[in-house]
């Protein structure tokens, strides 16, 4: 499960759940989507991963990595948001 930033001292650019494939990219999926998108657009981008994670969470495999999912995209909506 993930900790909260100040437990492990880490932002979600950092972290990832279920693997390391995203993390193991010169450039994170979600770094690129930040510099073509508008704030407002990537905001949006995040939000809508928070809603569908979290809807999912409990209705497959890897029930507890969907809810983690949502908190990371929690998390990185709230460091582009500060």
């Amino acid at each position: 499960m993930l900790k909260s930033p100040s437990q492990n001292n880490t932002g979600a650019d950092s972290v990832q759940v279920g693997g390391s494939h995203y993390k193991d990219m010169p450039m994170q999926p979600w770094a690129v989507m930040q510099a073509v998108l508008s704030p407002e657009e990537f905001r949006g981008f995040l939000k809508g991963n928070i809603i569908k994670y979290s809807m999912r969470a409990g209705h497959k495999d890897g029930a507890l990595d969907d809810a983690d999912k949502a908190l990371h995209y929690a998390r990185k909506l709230g460091e582009v948001t500060e």
